[in-house]
């Protein structure tokens, strides 16, 4: 009997034992599994959990102003809103059974036609999609598709958004719906209050408020903001938890953009372009006015243009093989984007590496015979040339023979050392997007014939913003600088007080020195008072400017008929506060010369920047005299003399005493300063002089030329179309009235 219950006993506790480590392993593995969760899982599971009883809902932060030189606004974010569904929020107001919700509610719901649930049944997709299109002005079948909208794994997205950008009225309605998980908060929505003024420089932005093109997109890093947070909790009813704070962070607005625009000055720029676009019918017209002491740039213009505030309208005009190229066309900021070749424009950097490596001086003499071969080509210029002329002479008549002899005696070593130093054939670094260096042949594939067409401004191309930054160089006294549009970024602070975050520092090289610099800004001055660009000169205002005509490359080869015109001036020349630069492309008119499509432009714009900048005109011992031709008078009576003299700037000494002038010297037709005395003499027994001067009528049209010698007595005869190329009747030959002049046409006459 013992023995028995001995072994029940035995059996008992091995069974207990087998039972305890059982449990045992159970438990290790409940343990493990348990730490498994909290401590690799427990970040997601917490995270899954959270999302079941919070809301998340991000908050727009205002995009940066981007603003003038003076604080004006360019561009700014306007006060619209923004619909979100947060679903899970939505899903737990569906669901709400009727007795779960306040009477007050229920009376609310009843007003803006929210159907009430009926019993333990809570509302459908179905039952408040109608209600909510209904205020959006939207289809149901939109609506319902956001409140059931799926992630790609199948399971129920978060939050969705509904619409963006809609007016305030239309927003405080949709709050009146009351309807807990549709968010309502604000949008940025772009605003350019000038419309198209300065779009090529401010560019624009996509929905999302992110820059797509100029400043919207150089500076978008500063210009956005950082978007805020609410985050609350609520429970099964979809109420707020008791004791819970809802968590918030707010927007943090982006930041403003100052440029170094002046909106006045851009003002003048857009009025001149847009007259010079339609006048010229051209193709485009540019214009870019800089301070040539620290490169900020005042003023920016390409026509045609754009509205930033529609974007895509408008680009059917442009060229492109599909609507993105056009679209990308307009867009296009031919002043940073677009190269050519800069004709005779480039007369500056030739003149000032001859200066500066002690090649050339003022009176180095030049023999121009009209043209001249050069390694297999032949560069032409006045049939007849211009003879032996000195430095000033050649930069004044823009002489092509006279700048390949400069380029052979400089060398291409000693040239393409001006040329990388002034930066050409490499970005000049301006602050905005898509900015092509230009094409500089390297040095050791140029060719002898290359070296001679470099010289006066064909073969290597250039950007309008890179030719003006070394121009500025030209004008500042020797220091390259990079040109810029940005002025300075800042924001307000807590107290709303501006605090500047950065300015824009500029990479500045020293390149030429301030003597010869300033004395090639006399001859861009004798260019103006004298020479192509003669119709910019204002009376008592120092200007210096160079004008170039040259062909465009169209397939590898200049293209029949297609210029581009340029006009680049600086004023006062004698220490300039602001330089300028118009191109004319593809004028489609009888007229293409820069003298005559680019140069007329100059002048009121240059009048309506001295007139804003309050610039005071030289004082009468810094009279500017400019060239003027002096008209036939002999056979006047005195009175009648001087009235016509004075009508064109000249004043006068009589010899004798007639009343009628029997001869005069200089004679008619010869070209003098403005202000300069005319002998006229009226001795009774004088003999009548049929001498005149021959003039110079090159770069003059057929009608121009005809009328400008038939005030002098001289007959013209013309061969071929276009401006006068070349006489065969040198410049200042005296000759007798009545002589004909054998005067040439040419559509390939270059400035």
């Amino acid at each position: 009997m013992k023995k028995k219950k001995y072994g029940n006993k035995v059996k008992t506790c091995q069974r207990t034992r087998s039972i305890a480590f059982v449990l045992t392993i159970v438990f290790a593995i409940l343990i493990i599994r348990l730490s498994y969760i909290m401590g690799v899982k427990g970040a997601d599971y917490s995270k899954m959990a959270e999302e079941q009883w919070t809301s998340e809902v991000k908050i727009a932060a205002p995009r940066g102003r981007i603003l003038d030189r003076n604080g004006n606004e360019l561009a700014v974010s306007a006060n619209v809103y923004r619909v979100d569904f947060d679903l899970n929020s939505l899903r737990a107001y569906l669901e709400r059974p009727l007795k779960s919700i306040p009477s007050k509610e229920l009376d609310h719901m009843k007003s803006v036609g929210i159907p009430i649930p009926s019993g333990s049944n809570g509302l459908t997709t179905d039952d408040i999609a109608p209600v909510i299109a209904k205020t959006l002005n939207m289809d149901a079948s939109e609506i319902k598709a956001d409140l059931e909208k799926k992630l790609p794994s199948g399971a129920n997205a978060s939050s969705v958004t509904v619409v963006r950008k809609i007016e305030k009225d239309m927003a405080d309605k949709v709050k009146e719906l009351n309807i807990n998980g549709i968010v309502v908060s604000a949008d940025a929505e772009r605003y350019y209050p000038n419309n198209n003024f300065l779009s090529h420089v401010l560019g624009t932005t996509d929905p999302d408020g992110k820059g797509l093109n100029g400043v919207e997109l150089q500076y978008n890093s500063y210009l956005t903001g950082i978007p805020g947070m609410k985050i609350a909790e609520f429970d099964k009813n979809n109420g707020d938890l008791p004791y819970t704070t809802p968590e918030y962070t707010a927007p943090i607005n982006g930041k403003d953009v100052t440029l170094t625009i002046d909106e006045t000055i851009q003002s003048f720029a857009e009025k001149i372009a847009q007259q010079a676009y339609e006048e010229n019918k051209a193709k485009a017209v540019s214009i870019l006015v800089m301070d040539p002491k620290s490169g900020e740039v005042l003023a920016m213009v390409n026509k045609p243009d754009f509205d930033p505030n529609n974007p895509y309208s408008g680009s059917d005009k442009f060229e492109g093989s599909n609507t993105s190229d056009k679209v990308q066309q307009m867009w296009r900021n031919r002043l940073v984007s677009d190269t050519f070749e800069p004709g005779s424009i480039f007369k500056v950097f030739t003149t000032i590496s001859g200066l500066e490596n002690n090649v050339v001086n003022r009176d180095t003499q030049f023999t121009d015979n009209g043209s001249i071969s050069v390694g297999g080509i032949t560069v032409k210029d006045a049939e007849e040339g211009l003879g032996t002329q000195n430095l000033l002479q050649i930069f004044q008549n823009s002489s092509n023979v006279g700048y390949v002899k400069l380029g052979q005696m400089l060398g291409k070593e000693k040239l393409y050392d001006t040329i990388n130093k002034f930066g050409f054939g490499k970005q000049s670094g301006i602050d905005l997007p898509g900015e092509a260096p230009g094409i500089v042949k390297p040095i050791d594939k140029v060719s002898e014939a290359d070296l001679a067409t470099i010289s006066f401004g064909q073969t290597n191309t250039i950007n309008s913003v890179q030719y003006m930054a070394a121009f500025n160089a030209i004008a500042n006294g020797g220091t390259l600088i990079q040109p810029h549009v940005m002025k300075e970024v800042t924001h307000n602070d807590d107290n709303n007080v501006n605090i500047i975050d950065e300015t824009f520092k500029p990479k500045t090289s020293t390149v030429a020195s301030k003597e010869k610099t300033a004395e090639l800004r006399t001859y861009l001055e004798g260019v103006v008072t004298g020479g192509s660009a003669a119709g910019t000169f204002i009376d008592g205002y120092h200007i210096g400017g160079k004008t170039g005509t040259a062909q465009k490359v169209v397939n590898g080869k200049y293209g029949e008929g297609k210029y581009i015109s340029s006009f680049v001036g600086m004023a006062p020349a004698s220490d300039p506060k602001v330089t300028i630069m118009i191109t004319v492309d593809e004028p489609s008119s009888d007229k293409y010369y820069a003298a005559q499509v680019a140069v007329p432009y100059a002048k009121p714009l240059f009048t309506d920047i001295f007139n804003y900048l309050n610039s005071k005109a030289s004082t009468d011992e810094e009279k500017i005299s400019k060239d003027v031709i002096i008209p036939e008078v002999r056979n006047m009576k005195i009175q009648d003399a001087k009235k016509a003299l004075e009508n064109v700037g000249l004043d006068c000494d009589i010899d004798g005493a007639g009343e009628t002038v029997v001869n005069m010297t200089p004679y008619p037709g010869s070209s003098v300063k403005e202000g300069s005395k005319i002998t006229l003499y009226t001795s009774g027994d004088a003999t009548y002089n049929n001498n005149v001067a021959m003039p110079d009528v090159r770069g003059y049209t057929k009608d121009d030329a005809t009328t400008l010698l038939k005030n002098l007595g001289i007959t013209a005869s013309f061969k071929g179309s276009g401006a006068v190329s070349s006489q065969d009747i040198s410049v200042g030959e005296v000759i007798t009235k009545g002589t004909t002049v054998k005067l040439t046409l040419s559509s390939d006459y270059k400035d």
